[in-house]
Formats: C-alpha cells, structure tokens, sequence
C-alpha cells in the first residue's frame, strides 16, 4: 500500500465517519495493519488515524468519561471495595451477619467493576500508551472500559501492546481468586465461597472459549502476530 493509497483511505475514512456512518468498508483498518508494521507510517499517519479512531469510538458507548476523573473515580471505587472487605470482616466479627453480607458484597461489586480498567490502564502506561477516557459501552455490558489513544498504541511495540491487552484480563482473575479468599478471611457463608470460586472458574472458561476469539486475549494474540510477522 503507497503513500497515496493511504491518503485517500483515511480521507474516505474521514468523509465516512463526519457522515455519521461507521468505518466499516473504507480501508481504515488496512491502514492501521500497516501502520503497526511500518513505523515510518505509524509517525507519519499516527495521529490523523488516532484523531478517526476517537471521532468513530464517541459514536457508539453509552457513557464517555475524561480520563483523569475517570481514573480516580475507578481508583476510589477500588479503594473502597478494599475497605468495605476489611469492614465486612468487622461487622462479621461483632455479629452482625447480614450487614457484613452486604458489605462484602457491594466489595465485590466495587472490586470487579474498577479493576480490569485499571489492570489495562497502569500496564499500558508503563508501556508508553496513553488513553483518553473511561467508557461503558450499553447496559448489558456495565463493566467500564478504557478507550487508547491510538497515536501513542501504534508507536509502542507489538509486544507491549500485546500486553497492555492481556492485563485487564489477568487483573480480572486476579482479582476473582483473591476475592475467594478474601470471602474466607472476612467469615462469610459457604454458600458465598462457593460461588465466588464458580464465578472464577467461570471467568476462566469464558477467557478460554471466548476471550480468545473476540475480547482481550483475541487482541493479544492478534498484537503478538505482529511481532512474528
């Protein structure tokens, strides 16, 4: 693909995305693939196609949040579900079982819901990729996202970006596993154990049959195969 071929890609991509309809058919990701080989493209095009890829992205989530407030509004929740476990656990301790129950549970909530955010967040900037808001893309999928600046992705490595992919997933279970044992720690109901170790392995299998195919471990895979390419 030359220079001018380039250049009428990502004017049609321009064209399209100011018309409101989706990039879908312009090119624009055959541009990217090449982008992520070449860096000399990468330097030249990386922020007119950064610039295309937010203007597309702002189109379709439910709830867009700047970066900066995002990120402290994810570190606060997760700081809280921190405490409110260690809350739980006293208010267990004293006897009051059902306060302690909800407690715990509202933790969980705190916990899983900011954590794969922020796992894809500090990795990818200590790989040198910047992000530009928080994002939950529709009700049906209420966990909150990070949105990457791509003029800063496409000038990281494959394999940093690879990376910065895996982390909200590896976050995640992290998280899931600690969460069981915190659940013991804290003196909650078997019934709670039990399940909170079913939603781990659950998470796992779903990482298995279909992360890999159309989430973040498709990502990392297909980041990876830049590298090998």
């Amino acid at each position: 693909m030359g220079p001018q071929d380039i250049e009428a890609i990502l004017d049609r991509a321009e064209d399209t995305v100011a018309r409101g309809d989706g990039l879908g058919g312009t090119g624009f990701h055959k541009v990217v693939a090449v982008a992520k080989r070449d860096p000399e493209v990468a330097r030249r095009h990386g922020g007119r196609i950064a610039a295309i890829d937010e203007a597309a992205f702002r189109r379709w989530p439910m709830i867009v949040v700047p970066i900066v407030p995002g990120t402290v509004l994810a570190s606060m929740a997760a700081v809280g579900g921190a405490c409110l476990t260690v809350w739980a656990r006293r208010l267990a301790g004293d006897g009051n079982d059902t306060a302690g129950l909800v407690a715990f549970l509202a933790a969980v909530v705190m916990l899983l819901a900011s954590t794969h955010g922020l796992g894809h967040l500090v990795v990818g900037r200590l790989a040198g990729i910047h992000f530009s808001s928080w994002f939950v893309a529709k009700i049906s999928k209420p966990q909150p996202g990070v949105k990457i600046d791509y003029e800063s992705y496409l000038s990281s490595t494959a394999t940093r970006r690879a990376w910065t992919h895996a982390a909200g997933a590896l976050t995640t279970k992290v998280i899931g596993l600690a969460l069981v044992g915190a659940a013991i720690w804290v003196g909650m109901p078997p019934w709670l154990v039990w399940a909170l170790a079913g939603l781990f392995v659950a998470m796992v299998i779903i990482d298995i049959i279909w992360s890999t195919k159309s989430s973040d471990w498709a990502r990392f895979r297909r980041e990876l195969a830049y590298k090998a390419s």
